[in-house]
């Protein structure tokens, strides 16, 4: 069984993964059995940008194996894309989901509702060996709820209004893995695997 060894020890976005790949035989590994290896900066301005570095970087650190990074987040347009590639870190990379929906809901407490337009996007790449073997981007629309909602998913989705489900993806409950734009993404990675001679 081929080995896909994702980049991250994030246990939601593993689970969220394992589930949409669980049609096609590939075992998706972590970085949480491994010897210990420094992160990379992630210096890009663009998701994209990122997921290869962080994918190129794993890469270099495990021989012979395919790793699969993303990097995601949030953009806002009222904030101007913020907080973007700095999702993770906005505010701090200590600081609270809570503390970070306080302070996007005081900036955007003026704006009208038309004007809450945001969207997550998820940008993956795979990397074998120092080579880059594959890129794709996810992106789902929404606005910015006025408060958050909803005990589900995780990160920015309780503020995180979607129209097409009428729900923050945090009350969507199972259907978010399938509209997410994590799943986007990986569903295009699931038809690349499924090439893999």
């Amino acid at each position: 069984m081929r080995v896909l060894r994702f980049a991250t020890t994030n246990p939601h976005k593993v689970r969220e993964v394992r589930g949409l790949l669980d049609s096609v035989p590939v075992q998706v590994e972590t970085l949480a059995h491994v010897p210990a290896a420094a992160e990379p900066e992630e210096t890009a301005a663009t998701f994209e940008g990122n997921a290869r570095i962080k994918a190129l970087h794993y890469a270099s650190r495990h021989p012979g194996e395919y790793v699969v990074s993303e990097d995601s987040g949030l953009e806002v347009d009222a904030l101007g894309g913020a907080p973007g590639v700095q999702s993770a870190r906005f505010l701090g990379p200590d600081a609270t989901y809570a503390a970070r929906f306080d302070e996007i809901l005081r900036r955007l407490r003026d704006v009208p509702e038309a004007g809450r337009t945001a969207r997550f996007v998820c940008a993956l790449a795979v990397a074998k060996d120092g080579a880059l073997l594959f890129e794709t981007r996810g992106v789902v629309e929404g606005r910015i709820a006025y408060a958050p909602a909803g005990d589900g998913g995780f990160g920015y989705d309780p503020i995180f209004f979607s129209p097409a489900l009428g729900c923050t993806l945090a009350e969507a409950g199972d259907v978010k893995a399938t509209v997410s734009h994590r799943a986007q993404a990986v569903a295009a990675l699931l038809h690349w695997v499924r090439d893999l001679k």
